[in-house]
């Protein structure tokens, strides 16, 4: 089986989003994020693989047998818009994007271009559904 690309790494996360942000926003909006992610998740920021900062951590199993580690949530300040990974990607988890705002969405995966755009509360809350979820699917046993 392949190993595992995105995994925690010791990169400073804060040197990161300086030599990695391209504009004063993204990295103000990155800042944000960082207090707002350890607030909700109660874990410290880590680098995850060369570009994702990501909150405590989980181990998952699919049925296909494919398993790895992932952060709960996180995100990386790319060039074009800003990934936050806090989404399922459930049909069932869609209700919490209604309130979100100005976003873009791919299977797990929401891009916003500048945190302005969205409801930090409705962020907020979306998070906090995601730990959950996450946690109780993927209990250690």
């Amino acid at each position: 089986m392949a190993e595992q690309k995105t995994k925690p790494t010791n990169t400073d996360v804060f040197e990161f989003i300086d030599s990695f942000t391209t504009t004063e926003q993204k990295r103000k909006d990155s800042h944000e994020l960082i207090t707002l992610m350890q607030t909700v998740s109660g874990f410290e920021p880590k680098m995850w693989g060369p570009s994702i900062i990501g909150f405590g951590e989980y181990h998952y199993v699919y049925d296909s047998g494919h398993e790895g580690d992932a952060p709960l949530i996180g995100f990386s300040p790319r060039k074009t818009a800003i990934s936050l990974y806090v989404f399922t990607g459930l049909e069932a988890h869609e209700h919490l994007l209604e309130n979100l705002g100005k976003f873009k969405k791919g299977k797990s995966c929401i891009y916003v271009k500048k945190l302005a755009d969205i409801n930090l509360d409705a962020l907020t809350l979306l998070m906090k559904e995601t730990i959950q979820y996450v946690q109780t699917k993927y209990e250690k046993h």
